[in-house]
């Protein structure tokens, strides 16, 4: 039989690491860029993101706190996702600092302009979204009592895609060589072509 460790959240994991993090693994990354109301850029990763729909296409990321990405997206509605690479896992580190600075030039990123949001691209990355916000939804525990951790739902209005990426018209996932989010403290792994495998639903 199977030894399980059992917990119940409430009550404390007794591990030396909160594994739900590990285990809800690996995550893509929201490495989000924003402008605030007085145009000022900001630039920050966020480990809890993912897709949520396909027509029209919906992300989100959710902010521990109130945060400028948060705050950015509230004034001014926008927001974009940028892929992070194995190249720019750094860079993308750096821009997680708590500091009251511009995190592109903090991070020595260059930026590029979107083409239907205010809010800048981040140079070098293979994939963006420019994304208009749809829902900002602060979360709750079973009981209703409100959370300082909330959801910011977005519909991406404009693709960019690296051409280099795709082969015959199909997007080639490992071949930006994507960096996802681990458990513990600073786990990341980088998608590799050799992780790869098929298989289609049923009919």
């Amino acid at each position: 039989m199977t030894d399980f460790h059992f917990y119940e959240p409430a009550d404390g994991h007794r591990l030396p690491h909160d594994p739900f993090n590990a285990i809800v693994a690996p995550r893509p990354i929201g490495w989000i860029s924003t402008l605030g109301a007085d145009g000022r850029r900001n630039l920050a990763p966020y480990s809890f993101f993912n897709a949520f729909n396909y027509r029209p296409p919906l992300i989100g990321f959710a902010s521990q706190g109130r945060k400028d990405s948060l705050a950015n997206c509230e004034a001014t509605g926008e927001f974009v996702w940028n892929l992070v690479t194995r190249a720019q896992a750094e860079a993308m580190n750096a821009s997680s600092a708590s500091a009251d600075a511009d995190e592109f030039t903090l991070a020595g990123l260059e930026a590029l302009p979107s083409r239907l949001v205010a809010a800048p691209r981040v140079a070098g990355s293979p994939v963006q979204f420019e994304c208009k916000v749809t829902q900002i939804v602060r979360l709750e525990t079973k009981e209703g009592r409100a959370l300082d951790q909330w959801l910011v739902l977005g519909e991406a209005v404009g693709i960019h895609i690296d051409t280099a990426l795709l082969e015959d018209g199909i997007y080639q996932t490992a071949r930006a060589h994507p960096i996802v989010r681990g458990g513990g403290p600073a786990d990341y792994f980088e998608i590799a072509e050799d992780a790869l495998f098929h298989m289609r639903r049923p009919a």
